[in-house]
């Protein structure tokens, strides 16, 4: 997908970053001003990644090399203030240090506002898209040193100091924007006609600071109040709930065992997304269906079906890696640029590469029998958090995991011979609302 030259490319997939491509490069800009006029130590972990960088030459290579493959056009060589963009890894790391310790924020820059929900991901966004960055964020070194970075970003999260973006001015959580924006997109379904408030919908006490939550990410999982999402008949094994708040993205039948998920078509690769599991040979020829999560919304996991979970673990996989179609490496583009959404529109290709939760579930519908949910991190959204185990038993509509600092994508598959219809149609401009019915067998 060649990146459209317009000022005003649009990032549509999932809201993870503003609407109005100018307002993201002027975030970047003042990011860059920042670290520019700043001089912050090294984190611990980002020392370690320079080592990493200097002490390996194939790392070396490779994290150099992509930096000096972005295009020299101005559109890509300077940021709207005027500053080159990032082009080595010494400055890159600098603005690394200083995004670990800063939460996502909403921006409103000359009445341009939007979510960088993926700051680091923004940051990277034209290195990614080359052929030495293709490479780099496959390396299994790399995405080991970015787990690390990533967990670290994931503890400050976690910490109290996170919780100053939870304010009620232009930039923060709570501010115009934000509410009218998070409500907005949980009145769907049954609340859709509602005058429900934030508050009405999601368990906080707007009495207190930052609305009771503990820390950004005490917030980016929270919780709907009892009743909001009620489950689709739960005592029907035929009716499969909705896993996740999600869009629908795709439906495909008969998946092949292995395919070509890298290419631009990205068909699903059974055995790569199920990480070759020996029950992953049971799912060839079956029925995926993947649907994405936008940035704003609920990011906890609930069982489809009941039934017993039969397996449910984390594979370790990639963080920053997009298909070369969406880069500067693809060799069927006229022209030469990179997909500056390129992360987000690799929906299929993410579920065979990145860090992903794997949770098989017996349900007790014999037409069902063994199902897979699969929730696929992106960027960095990459904590998978199970929180059932093998052998548990779950209820239809049962939480069974979430993301945290947000949400990527999730697949759904079934087994070869299983009559399952009813999807939602692709393309709905809304989300399906989590506990609501999917789709049924017959």
């Amino acid at each position: 997908m060649a990146h459209n030259s317009s000022a005003h490319h649009l990032h549509n997939v999932g809201n993870w970053m503003p609407a109005d491509h100018k307002a993201h490069k002027k975030w970047l800009g003042d990011v860059i001003k920042t670290v520019n006029d700043t001089q912050k130590p090294l984190h611990p972990v980002l020392q370690e990644f320079q080592h990493l960088i200097e002490s390996n030459t194939r790392i070396y290579m490779l994290i150099t090399s992509m930096f000096d493959e972005v295009p020299h056009q101005n559109r890509y060589g300077h940021d709207p203030t005027g500053n080159p963009e990032i082009r080595d890894y010494h400055h890159f790391l600098r603005v690394l240090n200083h995004l670990i310790t800063s939460a996502p924020s909403w921006t409103d820059k000359s009445h341009r506002v939007g979510l960088v929900g993926l700051p680091i991901n923004a940051v990277l966004d034209w290195p990614m898209g080359t052929p030495s960055g293709y490479a780099a964020f496959l390396d299994p070194d790399i995405n080991k040193m970015l787990k690390k970075i990533l967990n670290v970003w994931g503890e400050f999260l976690a910490s109290p100091a996170s919780a100053d973006v939870l304010n009620d001015s232009s930039e923060g959580w709570f501010g115009e924007t934000g509410r009218r924006d998070l409500t907005a997109i949980a009145k769907i379904g049954r609340t859709a006609a509602t005058n429900l408030q934030f508050h009405d919908l999601f368990e906080c006490d707007p009495s207190k600071p930052n609305h009771g939550f503990k820390s950004w990410d005490h917030f980016f999982t929270r919780v709907f109040r009892e009743g909001i999402r009620p489950v689709a008949e739960p005592d029907n094994g035929k009716v499969i709930a909705n896993a996740c708040e999600s869009r629908p993205y795709r439906l495909a039948r008969h998946v092949n065992a292995r395919d070509q998920f890298w290419i631009k078509s990205q068909p699903y690769s059974v055995l790569d997304m199920l990480a070759r599991d020996p029950l992953a040979e049971q799912f060839v020829g079956g029925t995926v269906y993947q649907a994405f999560l936008n940035a704003l919304s609920y990011h906890r996991w609930h069982s489809p079906v009941r039934g017993k979970v039969v397996k449910a673990y984390v594979v370790d996989g990639t963080y920053y890696s997009e298909p070369l179609f969406e880069g500067v490496g693809n060799p069927d583009a006229t022209k030469q640029e990179i997909d500056m959404a390129g992360q987000v529109t690799s929906q299929g290709y993410i579920t065979s590469t990145a860090t992903r939760a794997l949770i098989f579930i017996e349900a007790d519908e014999p037409a069902i029998g063994l199902m897979a949910f699969i929730g696929v991190g992106m960027a960095e959204v990459s904590t998978c958090d199970i929180t059932v185990k093998e052998g548990d038993r779950v209820e239809k509509g049962d939480e069974i995991g979430m993301f945290h600092f947000g949400g990527s994508t999730h697949c759904l598959l079934f087994r070869n011979g299983v009559n399952v219809s009813g999807f939602p149609e692709q393309g709905m401009e809304e989300n399906v609302p989590v506990r609501s019915q999917l789709a049924v067998v017959s």
